[in-house]
């Protein structure tokens, strides 16, 4: 992995020109620079891997890294921070007139009227953005299949509205869907003018329903920079560089606890919740936003500070009891511990996330060269609606379209790199693999989203190929294990990165929080046992004799 402080990353990479100013040294901003390389010593340490970290203090990043090959200029997935986006969304809307806290939402969506119970007449804005909407959605649905709007309205209650607080992803698309509804235009057209533009933040990603409404509660990818300024606006009421940007009573207000959660799991997950924010469990002040796999934006208000964190830890609070190790202890420590900025950027330039490596070549390179391998599809896969694709399950479990299904695979080795293509349904892909322990970058299309990929591929033996498939703006990574067999049988193994009996251990954690009789949580945890060998089974194929011009014939006759 290589870390590139902030000063290189300044001349080199950013494009824009509203940017975040840069200090002379973490130590000019009152940022111990011992505790940033302790802090990332103990990511390394406790086996917790980090993209990106930038902290930023009094205005100025003091220290950024970018762990290769996720860097600055990368959008990265978000996954849950978009609800606090959604919510800066509503703040707008809120100050504009165009809906209050108090609005109901039937009489944003009257077509519901007719037939609304007690507790839909009384569901407000203010009840979603606090997630106390009393609404409990079947997480399992496939929303390739569904309506998510009137999903959302049959579901059934918990709780009356206002009551209890529970986390529905639901509740924050509902969000998206009312803004949508009443002014006509998507979220991201709706924030450009007013978020994205002022902060001089690219017109992003974000992942869509049928009927392009965004998410709300997911699905939006941003640089680590473009988190750091939103958050950077609520430290500062609401304000960039002097410039008055997010509405200063919404940066108050969103940040304040409004639902009691003090049933969760840790004191980071049951000090309070906001509109979209989370209370912090410090005895400091401090807020975050928050996403799965770790995606954190975090204000310190004492200490006039933000820190930004992107990784791939599926517990999360195994990295914020990480970063409470060194933070905020880092601001009263600075200065105080020798002044180590000089050697700062040497000093996080030497550590490595994912550097693959060259093989001796083999013989069954002639054997596979350009021929068609076909694989079978997993029936129980495609039953439950997760069929196995070169996307591993950290990208794919909440799109609308999870592609799916590797088929019609052909290898074309040449001199320092493989081609690799492949069939996902009605999608086809092509994508370079480097042999010579460099990755090669490339672009797929899978489930109608495009993905930046690096990839690389290595013989583990003469009739075992193992390829790496990184979509970098993603948190993950594929390998596949082709073992090649007598008579033209193929074996092919998956694995991924996050390793899915670590997702499988948070999802048993949240078992108690999604399910409140105790044997069906019991339940819920046998069964998610199972899930690693059910989600990446082994798949079986065999060599043809077909090519891709044969593929091409039938798909035209």
């Amino acid at each position: 992995m290589s870390f590139r402080s902030s000063f290189k990353v300044f001349k080199e990479v950013l494009m824009s020109n509203v940017i975040i100013p840069r200090a002379e040294s973490p130590e000019a901003v009152g940022v111990s620079s011992k505790c940033i390389l302790d802090l990332i010593e103990d990511f390394k340490n406790s086996d917790i891997e980090m993209h990106s970290l930038m902290v930023i203090r009094h205005g100025k990043v003091a220290a950024e890294c970018y762990n290769y090959p996720f860097s600055a200029e990368r959008p990265h997935a978000c996954y849950s921070i978009s609800k606090s986006i959604t919510s800066t969304a509503i703040g707008f809307a809120v100050s504009e007139g165009i809906l209050s806290l108090d609005t109901r939402l039937i009489d944003i969506f009257p077509e519901y009227k007719e037939k609304a119970d007690e507790n839909l007449k009384q569901l407000t804005i203010e009840h979603l953005v606090s997630m106390r909407s009393g609404k409990n959605t079947d997480i399992l649905k496939n929303k390739a299949k569904i309506d998510w709007i009137d999903d959302y309205m049959k579901s059934p209650w918990y709780a009356k509205p206002g009551t209890d607080f529970r986390y529905v992803n639901e509740n924050i698309y509902m969000l998206s869907a009312s803004l949508h509804r009443l002014t006509g235009m998507n979220m991201r057209d709706f924030l450009r003018p007013r978020l994205f533009e002022p902060l001089g933040i690219d017109y992003p990603f974000w992942e869509t329903d049928q009927n392009g409404i965004e998410a709300g509660g997911w699905g939006i990818y941003l640089k680590t920079e473009d988190i750091a300024k939103i958050m950077l606006c609520y430290a500062q009421g609401g304000k960039f560089e002097g410039k008055q940007i997010i509405p200063e009573e919404w940066t108050k207000v969103a940040t304040m606890k409004h639902a009691d959660n003090s049933l969760g799991t840790s004191k980071d997950a049951s000090s309070g919740y906001g509109y979209c924010f989370w209370i912090c469990g410090t005895d400091t002040p401090a807020y975050r936003c928050e996403g799965m796999f770790s995606q954190f934006g975090i204000v310190f208000k004492d200490y006039d500070a933000v820190l930004v964190f992107t990784g791939a830890e599926p517990m999360t609070q195994k990295t914020l009891d990480c970063i409470w190790r060194h933070f905020p202890a880092a601001f009263d420590k600075a200065g105080k511990e020798g002044f180590v900025a000089e050697n700062f950027s040497e000093a996080i330039s030497n550590l490595v996330l994912d550097r693959p490596s060259a093989g001796d070549r083999s013989g069954m390179e002639k054997r596979l060269e350009g021929k068609v391998i076909k694989m079978r599809k997993k029936l129980l896969l495609n039953l439950v609606g997760y069929p196995m694709s070169v996307l591993p399950l950290t990208v794919t479990y909440m799109t609308t379209d999870k592609a799916g299904n590797i088929d019609n695979i052909i290898f074309n080795f040449g001199d320092d790199v493989c081609q690799f293509s492949w069939s996902e349904g009605d999608e086809r892909n092509k994508i370079p693999c480097g042999m010579d322990g460099k990755y090669r970058e490339g672009l797929m299309y899978l489930g109608g989203i495009k993905y930046k990929v690096l990839a690389a591929a290595k013989w583990k033996s003469d009739n075992e190929l193992i390829l790496d498939i990184r979509p970098v703006e993603t948190i993950a990574k594929r390998r596949l294990f082709f073992t090649f067999k007598d008579k033209n049988k193929v074996v092919m193994t998956p694995a991924s990165t996050p390793d899915v009996k670590n997702i499988t251990n948070f999802i048993k954690d949240g078992a108690k929080d999604i399910f409140s009789n105790k044997f069906v949580v019991m339940l819920a945890q046998k069964i998610i046992d199972y899930l690693p060998a059910i989600v990446e089974p082994v798949h079986k194929g065999k060599v043809t004799n077909k090519t891709v011009e044969d593929l091409h014939r039938e798909a035209h006759s």
